[in-house]
C-alpha cells in the first residue's frame, strides 16, 4: 500500500484502519478540549482519486460517509464500492452537472448560486429524501475560490429552503492554506455567521462543514460538525482520477 507522510514529515506506511483510529483519536481530543462531545463531529472521508478497492478498505475500517470532488468520478465509483454509504459532494458543482449530482449525492456542501440551487432541487427524485444542502461561504476574497461572500448567504438560504428537493442544513467554508491563525479566524466567522442566520431566518442550520487534513482540529475547536479528510487518511493523492470500469 502506498505510504503517506505524517505531521513530522516522515514516511508513514500504516494501513487505513490504523490511520483512521489515529484520526478519530485526534478528533476526540480536539472535541474534548473544546468541551464538546466527540460524537458531534462527523468524519467525511474525501476519496478524490482514491480507487474503489481502497475505499472498500476504509469502509471495512468503519467509514460510513465519503466525499467526492467531482460528479463524474463519483458516478464511476458508485457501483464499485460497498453499498449503504452516505455520499457527499464537497467540490464545486456546475449547473450542467446538477441533474446527475441530484441522483448520486445525499449531501452537497458547495451550493454557491441561486441557479445551482434551483437546478439541483428540481432534479431530485421526490420519492427520495431531500438533499442536505450547505451554502459555501468564502471569507478569503481569493479570485479563484468558489463560494459566496457572507452577506449573500441569507438570500441564497431562503431560495434553498423553498426547494422541495433540498433541505437547508448549514454552511461550509475552506480556510486559507498555510496560516493557522487565519484559518481559525475563518472558522470562527463561519460559526458566528451561522448563528446570526439561524436567528434572522428562523432556520435550523445545525451543520458547519469546515476543516481539512491540515486544520481540522482548529475547526473542531470552533464548532465544526463535519470535517472533510482525505490526505490524512489515504496519503498524498495520485494524479488523475479513478479509471473507468471495464
Amino acid at each position: 500500500m502506498a505510504g503517506m507522510t505524517d505531521r513530522m514529515g516522515t514516511p508513514d506506511a500504516r494501513g487505513i484502519a490504523e490511520r483512521l483510529a489515529s484520526v478519530r483519536g485526534r478528533i476526540a481530543a480536539a472535541a474534548e478540549l473544546a468541551g464538546r462531545d466527540p460524537a458531534s463531529v462527523r468524519l467525511i472521508a474525501v476519496t478524490k482519486t482514491v480507487p474503489p478497492e481502497r475505499i472498500a478498505e476504509a469502509v471495512a475500517a468503519g467509514i460510513t460517509e465519503i466525499g467526492e470532488n467531482r460528479v463524474q468520478e463519483a458516478r464511476l465509483k458508485h457501483a464499485r464500492v460497498p453499498p449503504g454509504l452516505r455520499w457527499h459532494l464537497v467540490g464545486h458543482l456546475q449547473s450542467n452537472k446538477a441533474a446527475l449530482a441530484a441522483q448520486l449525492f445525499d449531501t452537497v456542501h458547495s451550493l454557491d448560486s441561486e441557479r445551482l440551487a434551483l437546478a439541483l432541487g428540481s432534479h431530485r427524485d421526490p420519492a427520495r429524501a431531500p438533499i442536505s444542502a450547505l451554502v459555501e461561504v468564502d471569507f478569503t476574497g481569493i479570485a479563484a475560490r468558489s463560494g459566496i461572500p457572507p452577506e449573500a448567504a441569507a438570500p441564497l438560504l431562503r431560495v434553498v429552503a423553498a426547494q422541495p428537493g433540498l433541505r437547508a442544513t448549514g454552511l461550509m467554508t475552506i480556510a486559507p492554506f498555510g496560516d493557522a491563525v487565519a484559518a481559525r479566524e475563518c472558522f470562527r466567522r463561519l460559526r458566528e455567521l451561522r448563528d446570526r442566520l439561524q436567528a434572522e431566518l428562523g432556520l435550523a442550520l445545525p451543520e458547519l462543514s469546515m476543516g481539512m487534513s491540515d486544520d481540522f482540529e482548529a475547526a473542531i475547536g470552533e464548532g465544526a460538525t463535519m470535517v472533510r479528510l482525505g490526505r490524512v487518511l489515504f496519503g498524498e493523492r495520485a494524479p488523475g482520477g479513478v479509471e473507468q470500469p471495464g
